[in-house]
């Protein structure tokens, strides 16, 4: 055990060097939390759309562009990655933390700093290793940039910009967890899918923005594309196809837009399901309480650290079919049992890669099993059929896995909340003030819980997917979305009760 904290507890002090964000050494009041959440929002998304310098948009690629709105990035900006490198580094400490290869008890606050230091370093190798291959394989530089610094210093150039945009929103994600309300990378997840899924219902422009606005080039929007037809074709023309394109047309159809809705009522009502254990104070007589164990109980997170994975193995497919160097190693390299893409295209268009791709809406899977002819997208039904199933359970058995690391990794097992509990002065009736017992009792239903709360995420998400969402958000984000502004809620709620009594914040974690 000593000689793994040692090996890390080498690398902390350099890690201890790169630029943070320092706790603050008391309380922060409830209005500074807010106004730092607003600055942090309003920064997120001027870097949006701050396109990177030298860059040739037309010829570059989107590794990412199935998973933009989870990845909260943007396409060309500063935020090309997104949360990718850091979700990525949480998916690797999770992981050697819960495996126990890299042995630190995070209850104890030195592990716990030494944990969060090498997160740090950890997150900056992602960057790299992250940029390095796009803007080598994908990301162009432009004829201009190129004259001016070579094709050498033009890709340094755009590697430096990915690398300042990416660790300038990990620093702002610390702002949010230590000065403001909530994650920081959640809040930036939110913020992406509520702006994708308000241009995708509302955009009133025509999908080709050169051509004017006809039948064969309506509204973007959802809404005003369903009144354009309404109010253009005859009852004739709607009968023979224009309730067809309404409904299943691309982009943004009028089913996805239902299977939004469905899903924000699905997961509201989802996340108000609990289990309340009652609980009374040892010391003052008749002050009682309860500890809510939700249904959700392992939160959003692996579902973010599930579709963070699979992004991860559509770049590394993408990357061995077609980059001009790892094409050529052998086995591997172009192989079409790995992944297959057209031209141009960053979404698998077969192979294994495919399978384990989500399916963009009914359209992509439904249909083409139910009509071949007019929805074909190359594979059989069998085929399209198989690759729901390994989808879906990819997506259940995964998110599973994720939560147990997850809740092993954080307070949230049995034993620190027992200890979260004793440390309140509270007690469960009829049992003795012991945080062993308490364990006990909470281990009938924490561990089932969370296995429960990793699969209905992971299913729920798969199923989002399935059937579609408007704006192009993607199942994965709505659901996210959804949970993150309940969570949000909630914890804006416990701020202004830890505000208006001081008590409660013991009992809440608070300083």
């Amino acid at each position: 055990m000593e000689e793994t904290k040692s090996l890390l507890y080498k690398v902390k002090p350099l890690a201890d060097r790169l630029p943070s964000v320092k706790r603050p050494e008391g309380h922060v009041h409830f209005r500074t939390k807010m106004m730092w959440v607003i600055v942090i929002l309003v920064l997120y998304f001027i870097m949006t759309n701050v396109y990177l310098y030298g860059l040739d948009q037309s010829d570059s690629l989107d590794l990412f562009a199935q998973y933009r709105t989870i990845m909260a990035g943007a396409s060309g900006s500063l935020l090309q990655l997104g949360i990718g490198p850091i979700v990525t580094a949480s998916i690797i400490m999770q992981l050697f933390v819960g495996a126990k290869i890299i042995k630190l008890d995070l209850s104890k606050r030195e592990d716990k700093a030494c944990y969060q230091s090498v997160m740090k370093l950890l997150v900056i190798v992602m960057i790299i290793f992250e940029a390095i291959p796009q803007v080598f394989g994908y990301l162009v530089p432009s004829d201009g940039a190129v004259s001016a610094l070579g094709s050498g210093g033009a890709k340094l150039l755009l590697i430096l910009q990915l690398f300042a945009g990416s660790y300038i929103l990990f620093m702002m994600d610390e702002v949010v967890s230590k000065w403001g309300i909530g994650s920081g990378i959640s809040l930036f997840i939110a913020a992406g899918v509520a702006q994708a899924l308000f241009t995708g219902t509302l955009n009133w422009n025509p999908v080709d923005m050169a051509a004017e606005m006809s039948v064969s080039n309506p509204p973007a929007g959802t809404i005003p594309r369903a009144l354009y037809y309404v109010f253009t074709l005859s009852p004739e023309e709607m009968a023979s196809g224009g309730y067809e394109s309404i409904f299943l047309g691309s982009p943004n159809p009028l089913i996805a837009l239902i299977g939004t809705l469905v899903i924000f009522v699905i997961v509201s009502y989802l996340e108000s399901t609990r289990i309340e254990l009652p609980l009374s104070n040892g010391n003052a007589r008749g002050a009682r309480g309860r500890y809510p164990i939700k249904l959700m109980y392992a939160s959003n997170i692996p579902v973010i650290l599930m579709s963070a994975l699979l992004a991860i193995v559509s770049m590394g497919a993408l990357l061995l079919y077609s980059n001009d160097f790892l094409s050529q190693i052998p086995f591997i390299g172009g192989n079409s049992s790995i992944g297959y893409f057209e031209e141009g295209q960053t979404y698998a268009a077969g192979g294994l890669a495919w399978y384990l791709s989500a399916p963009q809406g009914i359209s992509d899977w439904l249909m083409p099993i139910l009509d071949p002819a007019g929805y074909g997208n190359g594979h059989g039904s069998v085929q399209n059929l198989c690759r729901v199933v390994i989808y879906f359970t990819v997506m259940v058995m995964g998110s599973i896995l994720f939560a147990k690391f997850w809740v092993e990794t954080t307070n949230l097992g049995p034993e620190s909340v027992a200890k979260q509990i004793q440390r309140s002065g509270m007690q469960i009736p009829g049992f003795r003030r012991d945080p062993r017992i308490l364990k006990r009792v909470l281990d009938r239903y924490i561990p089932v819980i969370t296995v429960m709360s990793g699969a209905i995420v992971g299913a729920l998400a798969a199923f989002a997917d399935m059937i579609g969402t408007t704006g192009n958000a993607s199942g994965t984000g709505v659901l996210l979305t959804v949970g993150i502004l309940i969570h949000l809620y909630e914890a804006i709620g416990r701020e202004q009760m830890m505000e208006m009594n001081p008590v409660m914040r013991g009992f809440f974690g608070g300083e």
